[in-house]
């Protein structure tokens, strides 16, 4: 996720696991005309009650999609959330850039054994920084131990309450993100263990336009998103989200019991990036999902690496969860096990899993920041967890 890992951990506090399984859907159906769903319908509900401003939940499998709702896209307006709705995906966006980077790899312009030292010569140096031990794997796996960026205490300062407020427009350049980590040492020497830091993926955009000579924006365009005809899909250059959207309401992480709400819908976002800047819709992740699990964006080779996992216990994230190249698996309350990648924004919360070959998958958002990982992890329990279980 964007947001440093204590407030991660905190909402992942709240999470629930209350709600049962959701029986058959058919095409193109929605809440309103097909009950099949009624469970997930029934958890997107429970979301809104607890103080979820919106959420919404958007299913494929082999019979069809169906599209369910709750609550608001603008709570003073009144007006509903909508499948076309564009809204920021946070670290979802790490699925799409390691993507970038196994084709690469596929294509032999780079090797995932090579080390960052090789493509990016300078850049990881310092304060015990060894660019020349880093493996590109290894940032792609978060265990590179590289400190993220985010959680150093003079730039996270800038993105709480009021002080958000002031910096909302900031612009960084990949660098100087990359300096900022920097400053610190190491959390672990490279490949001992999980350590999800957003470093990892600056660095691995910036490696992919040394390969390439092109900017990251335009491989992503190039590779993914004009490929598979992702039209509301968007790396932005500008604070605000094109096209139809939901207002993205936000506490700014301030931890008063009663916190302020705002209206956190536009921001520069350089300050995620490849890690977390895109800006996408439900049915958009569905399509890239589908076909990066399904096989279709990589060679055998290559999605045998981007699904090889690596234990996270211990690092103060998702709990029962292991983490490939870009993808996570996690084992839902029931024992199943669902695949794809989930993210964390001001005022937007994003989750895209399924089954591992991408078939039956489930794309839920929340326009809100506060109600942590629950809804989302009832939500998949009433998908994928058989009745009873």
């Amino acid at each position: 996720m964007v947001i440093k890992s204590r407030y991660i951990a905190a909402a992942l506090a709240a999470a629930t696991t209350t709600i049962a399984m959701a029986a058959v859907t058919s095409p193109a159906a929605s809440a309103q005309d097909d009950p099949g769903h009624a469970d997930v319908q029934h958890a997107l509900d429970a979301a809104v009650r607890a103080g979820t401003p919106g959420i919404v939940a958007e299913i494929h499998d082999q019979r069809g999609q169906w599209f369910g709702a709750a609550g608001s896209a603008d709570t003073d307006t009144g007006r509903k959330r909508r499948p076309q709705d564009r809204f920021r995906i946070g670290s979802t966006t790490k699925a799409f850039t390691a993507t970038v980077v196994l084709q690469l790899a596929a294509e032999r312009r780079l090797s995932l054994d090579d080390t960052v030292e090789r493509w990016l010569p300078g850049l990881v140096q310092g304060n015990g920084n060894d660019g020349g031990k880093i493996t590109i794997r290894q940032l792609l796996n978060q265990t590179s131990g590289l400190f993220a960026y985010t959680n150093d205490p003079e730039f996270f300062a800038k993105g709480v309450g009021p002080a958000w407020l002031e910096h909302r427009y900031d612009s960084y350049t990949p660098e100087q993100l990359v300096k900022i980590a920097m400053a610190h040492p190491p959390l672990a020497g490279p490949g001992e263990r999980f350590f999800y830091s957003n470093t990892n993926y600056i660095l691995a955009a910036m490696i992919i336009e040394k390969v390439t000579g092109r900017r990251y924006g335009e491989e992503l365009t190039q590779r993914i998103t004009r490929p598979l005809d992702l039209t509301g899909t968007s790396l932005p250059g500008d604070p605000g989200i094109r096209g139809p959207h939901p207002v993205h309401y936000s506490t700014l992480f301030s931890q008063d019991p009663a916190p302020t709400i705002y209206d956190a819908t536009e921001m520069n976002q350089s300050f995620a990036w490849s890690a977390g800047g895109i800006i996408s819709t439900t049915g958009d992740l569905h399509r890239f999902f589908g076909a990066l699990l399904g096989g279709r964006l990589l060679p055998p080779a290559q999605q045998q690496e981007l699904l090889t996992t690596v234990p996270t216990d211990g690092s103060n994230w998702i709990p029962n969860t292991r983490y490939g190249l870009g993808v996570f698996a996690q084992t839902l309350p029931c024992g199943v096990t669902v695949w794809g990648n989930g993210g964390a924004t001001y005022g937007s919360w994003t989750y895209a899993m399924g089954s591992q070959d991408g078939a039956h998958l489930l794309t839920s958002n929340m326009n809100g920041d506060w109600s942590g990982l629950g809804p989302f992890t009832d939500v998949l329990t009433a998908e994928f967890c058989p009745a009873g279980s």
